[in-house]
C-alpha cells in the first residue's frame, strides 16, 4: 500500500475515534474538572454503541494490518 492510501486510513481512524468522543459525550457529561461524570449519564442505546464500537475496531485492526506490512513485522 502506497503512503497516501495508508495515511488515509490513519485520518480515517481518527476521525472515527473523535466522532466516538463526540457521540459519548453527547450522552455522558462532564463534571468540574473536565472528567466523564457517569454518576449523571444519560442511558445510551447498546446497539447502537456496539455498531460505533465495532466499526472503530475494525479500522482499527486495518491500520495494524497496515502498520505490520510497512514495517515488514510478521503479525502475531
Amino acid at each position: 500500500m502506497d503512503k497516501d492510501k495508508a495515511m488515509n486510513e490513519f485520518k480515517k481512524y481518527e476521525k472515527m475515534r473523535m466522532d466516538m468522543y463526540e457521540f459519548l459525550e453527547k450522552y455522558i457529561p462532564k463534571d468540574k474538572n473536565g472528567e466523564l461524570d457517569f454518576k449523571n449519564a444519560k442511558k445510551i442505546d447498546a446497539k447502537e454503541i456496539f455498531d460505533r464500537w465495532f466499526k472503530l475496531d475494525y479500522q482499527a485492526r486495518k491500520i495494524r494490518g497496515i502498520a505490520i506490512n510497512c514495517l515488514g513485522l510478521k503479525g502475531e
